[in-house]
């Protein structure tokens, strides 16, 4: 069971999570144990944040090394709120491109366009990776701002 701390339910963090197109701030461990963060573009699924990325990208090597993570979903802008947590990933094949056209639908409104092209490329192996939260704690600042 996945415990859930802070300012909202469990309802409206789903609510917040599957509403934002803000990327998910993503820390892990590389092999030699320094910590490492990058950004992806996910969406929330059956509750667990699901990304995608080149099958040869470091990320998949450092989360085959420890599936570990920590991640964060917040504003960039007043009034600051979001949601930060922890779990474990996993990395699977995604032969189709599944989750990336899912991700290219929402955020940029489609797979048209040069970038999404060159993502899509038959040449160009890809992952999905799924995290399944074991703590998830929001805050909201909006009544202070």
């Amino acid at each position: 069971m996945v415990t859930v701390t802070g300012a909202w339910s469990r309802e409206e963090v789903a609510t917040f999570l599957e509403e934002q197109t803000i990327p998910v701030r993503l820390g892990c461990r590389r092999p030699g144990g320094d910590p490492w963060m990058l950004s992806l573009w996910y969406r929330y699924r059956d509750g667990a944040l699901q990304c995608a990325t080149a099958a040869d990208a470091d990320v998949v090597s450092y989360l085959d090394h420890d599936p570990s993570v920590s991640f964060e979903v917040s504003t960039n802008d007043p009034p600051y709120r979001g949601v930060r947590g922890n779990g474990t990933a996993t990395v699977e094949p995604d032969p189709e491109k599944a989750v990336l056209r899912a991700l290219l639908d929402r955020y940029l409104g489609g797979t048209d366009g040069p970038f999404a092209e060159k993502l899509l490329s038959p040449d160009r192996s890809e992952v999905r990776v799924s995290i399944a939260p074991d703590r998830l704690h929001s805050w909201d600042y909006s009544d202070r701002m």
